[in-house]
């Protein structure tokens, strides 16, 4: 790759290994240097690189059809909708192209649902600090992180923040203007901190108290990622909008809303639309992930791998007690929490080819493919164990 300027946007800064393809767990560079992907395009790659039964789905349809926009009935679409229909709460679904959008849409619909009610002034979204739900703009007030919203022009108006884990906060920014509560059932971008279960069922009956809707933001924690099929089913409780993304495509671009016919009952004809959302190359993709990650011995296989890769990681904090502060997260959406720069130990693992993410709070994140086996986990833990003895090593002499 040409090492003149770069014509792209400047707001990323990526390492310079430029990745030509994939296999299963691992990526390959322009030198055919093998790296263990323990990222995943942030969660995104669940099933991998490459997988079989993608290619063969996403090949298939592209010698059929591409594109269609949504003036027309999608075969694919009526199919997931239905997949998703039968294992969740909801009665419906849209199709959208990310997690933003799947977000967009899921706002949209919640104010929406409260003028369908005769209520139009309910128009509070509750939402909780450390969260990230997208970089749109009323993604970016949804989660009210300064760092995404400063320069962008004035807030949003009823968009409402409180303190992550702050019981009185919450209680207290409910009022009869609260049109929903969003949050994210395991948080990213955050921190990797996942919401205590009876949490979740708290704020499902706060919710139901004051009439207000439940949006969980499934783009990260979703499609299998904590070893059910969707994160919420731990606790017990169902949202009324869940924003799903990321894994659901297997890494062809795609999410969704989900939500009750109740919730869903102010978006009529013409209220939404997408031009590309659910286009015939998305579905066909989408369907061949459902029904892989659906299937209950991959579940199975899920719930044992994050069992061993969080005992795995524990192993680091035993051994690393002045570097590692905690291990947190659910599944395979896991954060190393530590007393350090994560970007350290980030770049120090990156150097060994082994690629894991970082979050706030000073957590390394680590959302591996779901097909990983105990190899790919000892390599990982071996590699990270090596970063975190170099610097041990380097605050002793």
């Amino acid at each position: 790759m040409s090492a003149s300027p770069s014509q792209i946007l400047p707001v990323y800064s990526p390492p310079q290994e430029v990745f030509v393809r994939g296999e299963g767990a691992w990526l390959f560079t322009d030198k055919n240097e093998r790296y263990l992907d323990f990222i995943a395009g942030i969660a995104v790659n669940a099933l991998g690189h490459a997988h079989p039964a993608l290619v063969d789905a996403l090949t298939g349809q592209a010698q059929k059809l591409w594109h269609l926009s949504n003036m027309f009935r999608v075969e694919g679409q009526e199919r997931l909708a239905a997949k998703y229909v039968e294992t969740s709460f909801a009665d419906v679904v849209f199709f959208t192209n990310s997690g933003t959008e799947a977000i967009e849409g899921a706002l949209k619909m919640a104010r929406k649902y409260h003028t369908a009610n005769g209520q139009p002034e309910r128009i509070d979204i509750i939402g909780f600090s450390g969260s990230f739900h997208g970089r749109s703009y009323a993604a970016i007030n949804a989660s009210g992180n300064p760092n995404y919203v400063e320069g962008f022009g004035p807030r949003l108006p009823g968009y409402v923040q409180v303190p992550f884990g702050d019981h009185d906060a919450f209680n207290a920014a409910l009022t009869e203007k609260t049109a929903a509560i969003i949050l994210e059932p395991v948080q990213g971008e955050g921190g990797v901190r996942a919401v205590p279960e009876q949490c979740l069922r708290g704020i499902r009956e706060a919710c139901d108290k004051v009439g207000a809707l439940l949006i969980f933001d499934e783009v990260q924690c979703g499609a299998a990622r904590t070893g059910k099929l969707w994160a919420h089913e731990w606790a017990g409780v169902t949202p009324d909008i869940m924003a799903v993304a990321k894994g659901v495509g297997g890494g062809f671009p795609m999410g969704a809303f989900l939500a009750s016919a109740e919730a869903a009952k102010g978006m009529t004809r013409g209220v939404h639309g997408s031009t590309f959302g659910g286009n015939p190359l998305a579905m066909a993709v989408g369907n061949a992930v459902f029904d892989i990650i659906n299937a209950p011995e991959f579940l199975s296989r899920v719930r044992d791998m994050s069992n061993h890769l969080g005992q795995s990681l524990e192993g680091l904090r035993d051994r690393h007690p002045d570097l590692v502060v905690d291990v947190r997260g659910k599944g395979m959406l896991r954060g190393v929490k530590l007393t350090i720069d994560p970007k350290t130990v980030q770049a120090s693992a990156r150097a060994r080819k082994l690629l894991v993410g970082v979050a706030g709070d000073n957590v390394l994140r680590i959302a591996p493919p779901l097909i990983i086996d105990e190899t790919h986990v000892s390599h990982a833990v071996d590699v990270l164990d090596a970063a975190l003895n170099d610097i041990d090593a380097g605050a002793a002499a």
